[in-house]
């Protein structure tokens, strides 16, 4: 059966093609333009026919939050949540937790791509081998070192998962160490760190490919000392970028996307209170707040956001002014391809799996398709 969809412009994760239809057969993108015979016609009046989004850093949603009670039906639950947000392939994020915590999420990951859970890409996990100065909404007293059995437990995880993306800071782990995750196939990322600009670039040299949520949480730009931030923009480092215009101003990030072409992708860095109507919730003891678009710790720390990608490609347009051609391939093929991923998602190719979003011309979220079945 082949579903034709009409009426809007379509992105096919690297760039537009104005006025086009696209054709799906049996949840398979067919063609993208031309003319051809349809058992269906689905009429879109404007907008842009997207990819299914990609995001990097799901730390929950729907009430649930990635942790050490985590298993793989968490993880579905979670994956379905993201998908009606327009998010059709995540990497669930455990932040900072116990080596117990981690290794029974890294057991539910291994157990949701087992059972082949839709939208599930693998696993990030956003510490503990982090900077404790640097520590944000991270739990200090959990914070630590890479021992050579955490790594022993990452590289066996490497191997276990679609995809291991690891958010560590250089003065945590070593660039052998760094080097043997990568060689395991692990994406390994940088963040949370107090870090100059040299031992950054240490790291970047063992393999370190990405930057985690950058301007947040990591040394800054300075006249004599770049810091995390110069090392990502002078380079071809991937960086993650939470654009709520709350974490990082809209000047700043006009800035670094004029510096830094296209490299820069997407997150939402969501917490357990996205798609729900939550108001709060408690992360390992401590309350997190929901108010006025913002997360924070009782003390107005940042504690993640209150954003999804379409929102935050909506800031890129009307805020930042970044074209919506851009601003999709920053929450679709870019974050595919920071973890290796160039066989589909993110992507409408001939071929692939035909999971979609309908944005406004702005980026708004109107409509989400996994396989070409509509997502309620």
């Amino acid at each position: 059966m082949i579903t034709t969809y009409r009426g809007a412009a379509v992105h096919d994760g690297e760039r537009l093609h104005p006025a086009a239809d696209l054709h799906v057969e049996d949840g398979r993108v067919l063609a993208i333009g031309g003319a051809l015979a349809a058992d269906a016609v689905v009429e879109l009046r404007g907008g842009i026919l997207a990819p299914g989004l990609v995001d990097l850093q799901v730390n929950g949603g729907g009430g649930e939050m990635v942790d050490g009670a985590t298993t793989a039906a968490t993880l579905a639950r979670i994956c379905a949540v993201q998908a009606r947000l327009g998010a059709t392939g995540v990497l669930p994020t455990l932040i900072t937790d116990t080596p117990a915590a981690t290794a029974a999420v890294i057991a539910a990951g291994i157990a949701a791509a087992r059972a082949g859970t839709q939208g599930f890409l693998g696993l990030h996990l956003e510490g503990p081998h982090l900077d404790p100065r640097r520590r944000g909404a991270h739990d200090t007293t959990l914070i630590r070192p890479m021992t050579g059995a955490d790594l022993a437990g990452l590289i066996a995880a490497a191997h276990a998962l679609p995809a291991l993306l690891l958010t560590v800071a250089p003065e945590s782990v070593t660039p052998a160490q760094v080097a043997a995750l990568v060689h395991a196939g692990a994406t390994v990322s940088l963040g949370h760190s107090d870090c100059t600009y040299a031992e950054a670039q240490a790291m970047l040299q063992a393999g370190a490919s990405t930057v985690t949520h950058l301007f947040n949480a990591m040394s800054q730009l300075g006249n004599r000392e770049p810091g995390l931030v110069g090392a990502a923009l002078d380079g071809s480092a991937f960086a993650g970028l939470i654009a709520d215009g709350i974490h990082v101003a809209p000047e700043v990030m006009r800035i670094a996307l004029a510096a830094k072409s296209e490299a820069v992708f997407l997150v939402s860095d969501c917490m357990a209170l996205a798609g729900s109507e939550l108001t709060e919730f408690r992360l390992g003891g401590r309350r997190i707040l929901r108010r006025d678009g913002r997360l924070t710790l009782e003390d107005g720390t940042l504690a993640g956001a209150d954003l999804t990608l379409p929102q935050a490609i909506e800031v890129l347009v009307r805020r930042v002014r970044i074209a919506p051609e851009r601003a999709i391939r920053m929450a679709t093929s870019v974050p595919a391809a920071c973890i290796g991923r160039s066989d589909g998602p993110g992507l409408l190719r001939p071929g692939d799996r035909a999971d979609m979003v309908h944005l406004g011309e702005d980026g708004g979220l109107l409509a989400v398709w996994r396989g070409g079945e509509p997502v309620e």
